[in-house]
């Protein structure tokens, strides 16, 4: 198998004539798809995942990278996750877990960018924190459950609040919840078995 092609945030700064910086808010406003590498924290960017976020925003593409095979791996239609969560540690772990599972992930870091991302991404799950800044978690829950276009979209509600608020969120239609800590293991679970459902939802 050849060796996957990544790029660093420097590199993608150099081709797209911008600061290291904006590189790093494009991957924070779920805009450019990206992984952390283990104990370091640096962002790697892969290809196929770069040349999409320029198509998207309407930037030329080099014609290096034009030029690159695409490894068949990366599919543009794999589930979507919108990770709404303002722990910037909570959510390196989360969208770890989100892309070694094969799918696409979304970040925002409170609810009135969670809503933004909703009616322009049209995520097949949320990962949601109750304990946000602002507009609220719960807020953020009753607005996709109000929402007919948002009916097929299945919601994990991830939280450090009491039981007696996790269980208030199921009653406004979380489909699960995950108390914090938890366990990658656990997280892994949640998520599949919600978009298992949803796949069969919609056969």
């Amino acid at each position: 198998m050849a060796e996957r092609k990544v790029l660093t945030t420097g590199e993608i700064a150099k081709y797209c004539g911008v600061n290291f910086r904006t590189v790093i808010r494009w991957i924070q406003k779920g805009h450019l798809r990206a992984y952390k590498l283990p104990g370091r924290g640096d962002h790697r960017v892969e290809i196929y995942d770069f040349i999409t976020f320029l198509t998207d925003f309407k930037m030329p593409v080099p014609l290096e990278l034009s030029e690159l095979e695409v490894p068949e791996q990366h599919d543009s239609n794999a589930p979507q996750v919108l990770i709404v969560e303002d722990e910037p540690v909570i959510v390196d772990y989360i969208e770890t877990i989100v892309f070694a599972m094969g799918y696409r992930s979304l970040v925002a870091d409170d609810g009135f960018k969670a809503g933004v991302m909703l009616a322009t991404h049209k995520p097949d799950l949320v990962t949601l924190d109750l304990g946000l800044p602002g507009l609220g978690g719960f807020e953020v829950l009753r607005f996709i459950r109000d929402s007919a276009q948002f009916s097929n979209t299945k919601i994990l509600v991830i939280s450090g609040k009491g039981l007696a608020e996790i269980n208030m969120s199921l009653k406004a239609g979380a489909d699960d919840y995950l108390a914090k800590p938890f366990s990658m293991e656990d997280l892994k679970q949640k998520l599949q078995n919600l978009l298992e459902q949803q796949a069969r939802n919609r056969n």
